[in-house]
């Protein structure tokens, strides 16, 4: 009798185990991972219950007590480890205590490149209880003006090789700022930081000086092109930092792991996922000046690397590369990142072996993210019916001509059909607020939507188009005035205004084109001159190249007669962009870019075909 019940009882799991894997195949991923959400939310309310607000900087003074001796930073070959990450940030916070009125809560800017000095500033500037704005290194002028006026900071400190940038704008910049250089010998106007270094303290900071009373207050400001404009300063409070930082742990990574950073330190993909997220676990992490696709794998190879982070362009500059033996002989067993394309996903794993690819996504001022946590190829994130209990969203029709949601007759937005494309927005409410950005409030304003399905809910605007298949997201394209090249953020508008100081030029209409083999779209201009002036392809290029990042410079040029407004006065581009760049389809003049001759040069067909078989690289 108790053989044929624990048969029936054996046979009975057995079934049940096929159902589940026929029917919900992802059943126990979910589960796992729903564990680890609800896990660190837990944590997060009895630390708060206790009275105990641990801060990202508190995890790291942690590890800093219990493993002063474990490698932190590993920099060309350089290692740094807890202790001595400690210590230096101490002597910054000493430096700027007994030379500056610096106090808590006032925000300090970094201009500075990938480097263990950006990680020993940054803590510094924390224990001091300041707000640290994290400003892009690859902007310059006007650009680099406005970012700084916008966080209003009372210092602002600079890499060794970012001082020329800064030294172009220092007659310009607001009164009250001081400038500090890491370097010894700096120009006039700027205080060296770095000479004195030498002779600061490295005593702890009394706690007392950076302890919050709130995990919503800011901590951080990381710029970020929004959907229209030049960069806003997205507001990144505590507990924004805490729950990014833990992204690593959540798929995965554990303290023995050695997390190989190539991205910006200025995004907060490389800053509170990767290095945020090295502090959570109290893991090693080797740091990168630069990406480089020709010493990657030895890098890996080199440092025993375990997990790195990516964006869809690295992972491609990567299968790009000539093929060597041994490819797949390397300890990497997870990459962590966004914008991986399926085509190259699938490319990457064949060619590099079984490596755990964990796509994400959320925007740097969002209020939702998804985690890909299964290894689904081609998508961005997860979801189910329990996610969307704790995290609300929508799809919603939009419409691409109108460049605006499509509501009925009644007001309201209306959700697409599973599998068909839709603009992605997250209900904000006291759970889940959105927190904007700094200065302007109407910059705030212009990423929510209200009235969505009710009248007086409140919705952000991601700027994003997705596609839901199967409870699986998939990224689709992005709205408005913003398209992605180089793993950036191209805000059209910005370079728009630069093409239009050109004394010949009367409109510059800006948008992105899809190239074959290439993440994100390449940017390309439509140009009207004033009457009875010349096109001068030499001086366009020279006012690109000064006033803009690389990655922002438009690769293509349209010249036209006339351009067609929308209803509201805006410039039409659904079309412009639909036609792309081909010069058997299009009658008007095209240029590319060509940095040889620091000029454009005109498309012909021969230029247009090396380019679609990737002869020519962009």
């Amino acid at each position: 009798m108790m053989l044929t019940w624990l048969t029936g009882l054996g046979g009975g799991i057995v079934c049940l185990h096929f159902v589940q894997k026929l029917l919900f195949p992802y059943f126990w991923d979910d589960f796992w991972y729903l564990l680890k959400v609800l896990r660190c939310g837990i944590r997060l309310q009895i630390h708060s219950k206790r009275g105990e607000l641990v801060t990202v900087l508190d995890r790291f003074l942690s590890h800093a007590k219990k493993q002063p001796q474990k490698p932190f930073i590993i920099y060309e070959g350089d290692i740094y480890t807890y202790q001595e990450v400690d210590k230096r940030s101490s002597r910054v916070a000493h430096v700027l205590l007994d030379h500056s009125t610096l106090k808590r809560g006032d925000t300090v800017a970094m201009l500075m490149s990938n480097e263990p000095d950006f990680i020993h500033v940054w803590l510094g500037l924390t224990k001091l209880g300041c707000v640290v704005a994290f400003l892009n290194s690859n902007i310059r002028s006007n650009s680099l003006l406005h970012c700084i006026r916008s966080c209003e900071p009372r210092a602002l400190i600079v890499g060794e090789d970012l001082l020329g940038n800064i030294e172009e704008i220092l007659p310009n910049l607001p009164e009250g700022i001081s400038v500090w250089g890491m370097k010894d010998s700096v120009p006039d106007g700027i205080i060296s930081l770095k000479e004195k270094l030498s002779t600061a303290s490295d005593k702890p900071v009394p706690r007392s000086r950076h302890v919050t009373s709130n995990l919503k207050s800011v901590c951080l400001y990381i710029f970020t092109s929004g959907t229209t404009g030049l960069p806003k300063a997205a507001i990144i409070t505590q507990i924004q930092a805490l729950m990014g930082s833990a992204g690593l742990w959540a798929f995965g990574c554990t303290a023995n792991d050695i997390i190989y950073i190539t991205l910006p330190l200025y995004h907060s993909s490389g800053s509170i996922l990767g290095i945020g997220g090295c502090i959570e676990l109290g893991a090693t992490c080797v740091l990168k000046r630069k990406f480089s696709a020709s010493q990657f794998w030895n890098d890996c190879k080199k440092y025993n690397v375990t997990t790195f982070q990516y964006i869809g362009e690295l992972c491609r500059y990567l299968c790009k590369q000539p093929k060597r033996d041994g490819e797949k002989n390397h300890q990497v067993r997870l990459a962590i990142g966004n914008g991986l394309g399926k085509e190259v996903w699938k490319e990457f794993l064949d060619r590099f072996g079984n490596i755990k690819m964990c796509e994400l996504y959320g925007a740097t001022e969002g209020n939702i993210c998804f985690m890909n946590h299964t290894g689904k190829i081609g998508s961005v994130g997860r979801t189910n019916f329990i996610y969307k209990l704790f995290f609300k969203f929508d799809l919603i029709k939009y419409d691409f001509q109108k460049d605006k949601p499509i509501r009925n007759e009644q007001g309201w937005c209306c959700p697409v059909k599973t599998g068909e494309p839709g603009l992605l927005i997250s209900r904000v409410n006291a759970k889940h607020p959105f927190f904007g950005y700094a200065g302007n409030k109407k910059h705030t304003e212009k990423k929510l939507l209200c009235d969505v399905f009710e009248k007086g809910d409140l919705y952000f605007n991601t700027g994003d188009l997705m596609v839901e298949d199967q409870s699986f997201l998939y990224f689709w394209d992005r709205i408005g005035d913003t398209f992605r090249w180089k793993g950036e953020n191209v805000a059209t508008t910005e370079v728009a205004d630069v093409i239009g100081k050109l004394d010949f030029i009367q409109e510059a209409n800006v948008y992105g084109v899809s190239v074959p083999d290439y993440e994100g779209k390449a940017g390309m201009a439509s140009i009207i001159l004033k009457p009875n002036k010349s096109l001068d392809l030499e001086k366009i290029y020279e006012q690109l190249v000064t006033f803009l990042p690389a990655y922002a410079c438009p690769r293509f040029l349209r010249i036209q007669e006339k351009m067609e407004m929308t209803g509201t006065f805006k410039l039409k581009k659904f079309q412009l962009v639909e036609e792309g760049f081909n010069p058997l389809n299009i009658l008007d003049p095209l240029y590319f870019i060509d940095n040889l001759k620091r000029s454009y040069v005109p498309l012909t067909k021969e230029l247009y075909n090396q380019i679609m078989t990737g002869e020519i690289k962009l």
